[in-house]
């Protein structure tokens, strides 16, 4: 039988990888869990949202490395979009954090450290969304189980 630390380490390594570019599912992970049992609902939301969070975290910090590689020729921006870009992002984008849940999310949380969107918003809006979600996971597997 699965133990609580190996379960929580691989629901949190499954919840990391999939905030990433990477091709992970941290979905069936945590609902497996939930219905074996593994570990209290609360941790698995907890453990799943930090692993979720600093996941996004990476891709910020891609964003903003990135944002030294512009001045490149074969970068896929000029000068002159990037700077009309930050500007709506500094005006509305801030708030597609809130969709960093998504499949399509991983994209805002780079586009965030490219616009160089400060920290503190970053992580309150990316771990509310990231949070909700497995809320949300957690309540229909529960709903589904009963």
């Amino acid at each position: 039988m699965l133990t609580d630390a190996a379960g929580l380490t691989g629901l949190f390594l499954a919840a990391f990888g999939a905030a990433t570019i990477l091709p992970f599912q941290s979905e069936v992970v945590f609902a497996g869990l939930q219905v074996a049992d593994a570990a209290p609902v609360a941790a698995l939301i907890v453990v799943a949202s930090v692993g979720n969070t600093l996941g996004a975290v990476v891709n910020y910090v891609l964003g903003r490395g990135g944002e030294r590689l512009a001045h490149r020729r074969w970068f896929p921006a000029s000068e002159a979009q990037l700077a009309r870009a930050q500007a709506i992002w500094a005006r509305w984008g801030v708030w597609t954090l809130l969709l960093s849940w998504a499949p399509f999310g991983d994209a805002f949380t780079v586009i965030a450290g490219l616009m160089r969107t400060p920290v503190a918003i970053f992580l309150t809006l990316v771990t509310l969304a990231k949070t909700g979600r497995y809320v949300v996971l957690a309540w229909a597997t529960a709903a589904l189980g009963a």
